[in-house]
């Protein structure tokens, strides 16, 4: 790294600074709105910067926050907030931070696990995070779609301000998150910053709109979203910009959409968080009109690898020998023995030969399920020793899936 510059924690009155810089990197606009944004959902001490005399020229930070896994909810950080400035790239001020960040989680021992969403995807993987969940972007044409789901048990809807309702969204997140790996706590600041409604956040649309579905036992549902309003030569043409649709049942799962798909002047709608293996392409009759698009969501990196394989649980018996590389932690080079299930799991270290040899960065792809061992073998990624690849004990009953960015 450039000898000019100086890593530290961050103060509380770095704030104002750290925010300055992550919008001008990121190529937001500027504002008291857009900074206190920002400002709302740093934890300062656990932000790096990097100091070039009296400016603050580069910054990672970590969210303290829980994730579903496989069979497990544990402590994940979850990275945020990476840059540098244009004046001072290509210095090793970048992974100057990123491996400062990553000692630091290992040293504190609360977090066996990071994540993250990458800008760049050329970036993290020379960190040790794999790509290890996917997302479907729809854009849909919705009066040339129709529910066909069964429909959901007697209820009906109520129109909400979000901010109004959050009490009860935050119950229903709460309740699902648990059982969707990928899915994450949400702290008190970071409902504060979802709810805030702000023009900067509207990019032309209205102020941010909800409903939720309640039936005789309570509220078993809801949905947010926003609404660009357009016309062409042939009239009304709103475009309905979903931004979450939370329910278990899948009934009222496919209600909430039926009702998104209707609303009136409409005629499109996208929404950017679906899961891979996303109910609604089977709830429609004509899946194609939905315009879905793949695309990258989470990355992860095991920190503490012994403790983030013991700390998930998988779908079959599983009892492999891994061999491991790590350039940046070295106490998870070497060779491990996993042995667990659906119930339980330990990972211990041992002598014995691998069955499979890989990176970290490959270990982190496949972590959550939804990048399999056996696509990582056939991509080169990894070599499979013996017949006994634990393949299939890393996946899941769901495909993971991530409904924000963090």
């Amino acid at each position: 790294m450039d000898e000019s510059v100086r890593l530290r924690t961050a103060a509380a009155d770095d704030r104002r600074a750290i925010a300055d810089l992550l919008l001008y990197v990121f190529n937001e606009h500027t504002t008291d709105e857009s900074r206190e944004l920002e400002e709302l959902i740093m934890e300062s001490d656990r932000t790096i910067v990097a100091e070039d005399g009296d400016r603050i020229v580069g910054t990672a930070a970590a969210q303290t926050r829980e994730m579903s896994l496989p069979g497990a909810v544990v402590p994940v950080a979850h990275v945020t907030g990476v840059g540098v400035a244009p004046t001072h790239r290509r210095r090793g001020i970048l992974s100057a931070m990123m491996r400062r960040q990553l000692t630091e989680i290992a040293a504190a021992g609360r977090e066996p696990v990071a994540a993250l969403w990458a800008s760049e995807t050329a970036i993290y993987p020379r960190f040790g995070y794999g790509p290890a969940c996917g997302r479907l972007v729809f854009d849909i044409l919705s009066r040339e779609v129709k529910i066909t789901a069964p429909p959901a048990p007697p209820g009906r809807m109520r129109l909400v301000e979000p901010a109004a309702a959050r009490a009860e969204m935050t119950a229903l997140h709460n309740g699902l998150r648990i059982h969707r790996v990928g899915w994450s706590s949400r702290p008190e600041y970071w409902w504060d910053y979802l709810l805030r409604d702000t023009d900067s956040q509207r990019d032309g649309a209205t102020e941010s709109r909800g409903v939720i579905y309640e039936t005789a036992d309570g509220p078993v549902g809801y949905a947010t979203w926003r609404v660009k309003n357009d016309w062409s030569s042939h009239g009304p043409a709103a475009e309905v910009r979903v931004r979450e649709v939370v329910a278990g049942d899948p009934g009222v799962y496919a209600e909430l959409w039926r009702f998104l798909l209707s609303l009136d002047l409409s005629k499109k709608a996208s929404y950017h968080y679906g899961a891979v293996d996303e109910p609604l392409q089977f709830m429609v009759d004509e899946p194609r009109k939905l315009g879905a698009r793949y695309a990258d969501s989470l990355w992860i990196r095991l920190v503490d690898l012994p403790a983030a394989l013991a700390a998930r649980r998988y779908a079959c018996p599983v009892d492999a020998v891994i061999e491991v590389t790590d350039p940046i932690i070295e106490a998870n080079n070497g060779r491990w023995r996993l042995i667990g299930g659906p119930d339980k799991a330990s990972c211990v270290r041992t002598d014995d030969a691998p069955d499979l040899v890989c990176s970290i960065t490959e270990l982190g792809a496949a972590y959550l399920g939804g990048t399999t061992l056996a696509t990582l073998v056939t991509a080169g990624r990894a070599r499979q020793l013996t017949d006994n690849l634990p393949s299939t004990a890393f996946r899941w009953n769901r495909e993971p899936s991530s409904i924000e960015v963090f």
